[in-house]
């Protein structure tokens, strides 16, 4: 099924705010923002309406608190809707991409089409357009497109960004950077939350083809014969179980005159459904594990973002997708699997499958070139427990990469929390028969899965990126939308671009 996401038209306006004509305009308010200069002109065009809704704390800044007012006094826009941004000295690039996407939701709930958004704050001006405008793509995403009746509120038709002091041409660039990012993030989430009987691991692969081939990328996707001559016994291995046969989707951007080195890769871990096979998963909640694909659709439409936005650098992705099901022919515990890279591996929990296949992607990745290697999984529900759900763990070698890959993903907006990778860790994953187990147990059980994983890093700078708690939201937030967040896509497309800061 073709993607439904669909995107709002964003412009730049250089207009004043008087004259954006738009049906609401969208303005951010800090706490203790009385006495603010600019405040001034946006009050008596609603009549006073603004000073006395703070006067009277009916507005406070607040983040996220939405006051809708007319306009009464010769402005084009027809309402005003003032949004709780907190405290200035608070206000970054996250927290304007995230009150701009509450902004934007706001008014899609009044049923708006035509929205425009005011910059204000402190921050550069060309970052700010960017998170901006990335939040009022994210805010257009819907999750109901197999409802038959009634649907939610429309998403905005068009999008108005009011900024000024930097050069046009330079404004509408970031305006079509942050396009690029939220859409692809949107992509993702929609794919995420695609139900496992229409997102097969073939029909995964054709939809990654349709993703990134018109950005650009090129992409192959090798299936069972290819795995099998490859040696993927890991891959091969988690897949047994399944009347669905595995696949890989390899994808590559190869600009013209990009240096042979470094070369960026993005392996990301798709299980298209994870019952714990054997090793079988409670019932309840089972229905979400039609998102442990979310690692390998976050390398997917940061893909597409990084051939769109034609990074300058060579970037290989590679999702091995596999459904893990029970079955006669399933992987037990007990089982000794062999990897392509030639390392042999003890099944002790069929369901830490995820770091089996990332164990042959990662290999695969260095196969074609990869120097510099990412990995991003929903891998482990330890990192739930040590993390929640409000940032991702991060784990890797050496610190100075794994420290670039963690600011470029936070800025990004999603944040992420290091690790400890001690090498006692490696003792939990000793096995009497092969070289190393699949899991090393309950203790510390992020960060003996991020083990296992080194072992397939080659020695070459690698972060690993659990996003299994993060990949979800459980409940609606005023910025998102209850379900799958889009995690790590514009992080892993922005860390294209860092390269002249890699080690």
């Amino acid at each position: 099924m073709p993607s439904t996401v669909s995107l709002p038209a964003i412009a730049l306006s250089a207009a004043s705010p008087a004259d954006i004509d738009t049906e609401l305009l969208a303005v951010p308010i800090f706490e203790a923002d009385n006495e603010s200069a600019d405040l001034h002109s946006l009050d008596a065009a609603t009549g006073g309406a603004l000073h006395r809704a703070l006067r009277s704390q009916e507005l406070t800044g607040k983040l996220y608190e939405v006051f809708v007012t007319p306009v009464t006094n010769g402005w084009r826009a027809g309402r005003i809707g003032f949004i709780g941004a907190g405290k200035r000295s608070d206000f970054n690039l996250e927290r304007v991409r995230r009150v701009a996407a509450a902004a934007s939701l706001s008014a899609r709930t009044r049923r708006v089409q035509r929205f425009g958004w005011l910059n204000r704050g402190d921050l550069p001006i060309l970052k700010a357009v960017q998170a901006a405008t990335e939040g009022i793509v994210l805010s257009a995403y819907s999750s109901d497109r197999y409802k038959s009746g009634e649907r939610g509120a429309p998403p905005i038709d068009q999008a108005l960004i009011a900024a000024s002091g930097a050069d046009r041409s330079d404004l509408e660039a970031a305006i079509n950077r942050g396009r690029v990012f939220g859409e692809s993030s949107n992509i993702a989430r929609e794919l995420s939350n695609e139900p496992s009987n229409v997102l097969t691991p073939t029909t995964f692969a054709e939809r990654a083809t349709e993703i990134c081939e018109p950005a650009g990328i090129g992409v192959d996707v090798l299936e069972a014969r290819d795995i099998e001559a490859l040696g993927m016994g890991l891959l091969l291995g988690v897949a047994r179980g399944s009347a669905e046969p595995p696949r890989v989707i390899v994808m590559r951007h190869r600009p013209a005159g990009a240096p042979q080195a470094p070369v960026l890769g993005l392996v990301g871990k798709g299980i298209t459904f994870d019952t714990g096979g054997i090793s079988i998963k409670p019932a309840d909640g089972m229905e979400r594990m039609k998102d442990d694909m979310a690692g390998g659709a976050a390398v997917v439409c940061a893909m597409r973002a990084i051939g769109l936005l034609k990074a300058p650098i060579n970037v290989v992705g590679v999702v091995p997708t596999t459904e893990n099901m029970p079955g006669g022919r399933a992987m037990k515990p007990g089982d000794v699997l062999t990897s392509a890279s030639g390392k042999t591996v003890e099944v002790i929990n069929t369901d830490a499958e995820g770091r089996l296949i990332l164990g042959d992607g990662l290999w695969y990745a260095q196969k074609l070139g990869a120097t510099h290697l990412v990995d991003v999984a929903t891998l482990t529900g330890a990192a739930v427990v040590a993390l929640g759900k409000v940032t991702s763990a991060i784990f890797g070698q050496p610190d100075p990469w794994v420290d670039l890959v963690r600011r470029t993903v936070e800025e990004g907006g999603d944040r992420c929390w290091p690790m400890p990778l001690y090498d006692e860790y490696a003792e939990q994953l000793r096995s009497e028969i092969a070289d190393m187990l699949n899991t090393g147990g309950r203790p510390a059980g992020a960060c003996t899965a991020a083990m296992f994983l080194k072992e397939f890093a080659g020695g070459l700078p690698w972060a690993h990126l659990d996003v299994a708690g993060t990949a979800w939201f459980d409940d609606p937030k005023p910025w998102m939308i209850k379900g799958a967040s889009g995690v790590a896509v514009r992080g892993l497309a922005e860390l294209a671009f860092t390269s002249a800061k890699w080690k």
